[in-house]
């Protein structure tokens, strides 16, 4: 493995043009994986490499609402064209690579298998242990409603769980909780990646008069965050673009239906009205009205809590998910055309 240093997206290009950058990747293997974060550093060394090359894509800098997304996009697709291969994690990531002119047949959608909670999901209500079974889920035997009561007489439990940057809406939660005609309350999990962007949420949040119904917990532990979704009635992160969206599907784990942006990856794993609710990016409005429904339908919310553990239930596993992977490194090393590695669209979708 070959581990490089992060970098600003201008240091990075400056990686470019070292010959002793370069120098690094020199090694003898059959085909290499790289990490598309790296793609400043990256593109213009690829083509004077001597073995075939695939790249692993979570999302494209381009895809997301930049002041610079014109720029990206031309690097990024400089990048994408020394490629022998791309690994996607969401049919949205793929399309984005496509765009750019990657064939398709050279791509292969291996989504992450999502169950970092498996451990923690079939504790009982007080973490005792013996609650909650996948079985009892799948089965429609458990809901929300079955271990908070009547969701219509009681404060609607959201968790956002991400990296508090603008990137990831919570600003325009915090305005929708604001405009809901609902007892809502959320739990804010994560960390500050942009300081400015926190004092601009904490001041919204003082400006609405929702000091009382936020509550920022910071970044929790693995056992903490699983206590956190097991109390909570939906996840809601209505990001601006994901690629994936890994959040979402380990809300499912917990039956948690989740309120998600349509822009990116969501789509795969958030069926609207199924197993949650898709909003436009920077739609307040929207985010009220699908607190509203959760919040007054507890007949509704079990449905798409039902819905949602079972979405999880039938994701692929890490199996899987390697063995997509394995197959398109196999083909590419053996110099051959991939032989369509990534299932239809329908198949990745349910």
């Amino acid at each position: 493995m070959i581990e490089l240093p992060w970098r600003s997206y201008p240091r990075g290009l400056l990686d470019g043009l070292s010959p002793r950058f370069r120098d690094r990747l020199r090694v003898d293997v059959d085909v290499m994986l790289q990490d598309e974060l790296a793609h400043p550093s990256l593109w213009r060394h690829n083509p004077a490499l001597p073995y075939p090359i695939v790249g692993v894509v979570h999302h494209l800098r381009a895809s997301e609402p930049r002041r610079l997304s014109r720029f990206y996009r031309t690097v990024e697709r400089r990048y994408l064209d020394t490629l022998d291969g791309v690994v996607c994690n969401s049919t949205v990531t793929r399309d984005a690579v496509t765009d750019l002119g990657v064939d398709p047949d050279a791509t292969v959608v291996a989504p992450p298998a999502g169950d970092r909670f498996d451990g923690h999901v079939h504790e009982g209500p007080d973490g005792s242990g013996g609650g909650d079974t996948a079985e009892s889920v799948a089965d429609g035997a458990w809901t929300p409603g079955d271990r908070f009561g009547d969701c219509a007489a009681d404060p609607l439990r959201v968790a956002f769980v991400g990296n508090l940057a603008p990137r990831k809406g919570l600003d325009t939660l915090i305005e929708g909780v604001a405009a809901a005609d609902a007892d809502v309350e959320v739990t804010v999990v994560g960390r500050p990646v942009e300081e400015s962007h926190v004092l601009d949420v904490r001041r919204l949040v003082d400006r609405r008069g929702l000091a009382d119904r936020i509550r920022f917990a910071g970044r929790l532990s693995d056992d903490d965050l699983a206590a956190t979704l097991r109390e909570s009635h939906a996840l809601a992160v209505p990001s601006r673009y994901e690629g994936f969206g890994i959040v979402y599907l380990e809300g499912m784990a917990f039956g948690l239906p989740a309120i998600a942006s349509r822009a990116g990856g969501a789509r795969d794993a958030v069926t609207d009205g199924e197993t949650g609710v898709l909003v436009d990016p920077d739609d307040p409005s929207a985010v009220a009205e699908a607190l509203e429904t959760l919040a007054t339908d507890p007949d509704r919310l079990a449905a798409m809590s039902r819905a949602a553990r079972r979405r999880y239930e039938s994701h692929p596993d890490w199996t899987e998910t390697t063995a997509r992977v394995r197959q398109l490194l196999a083909a590419v090393a053996d110099g051959e055309a991939p032989d369509a590695p990534h299932p239809p669209d329908a198949e990745v979708a349910t």
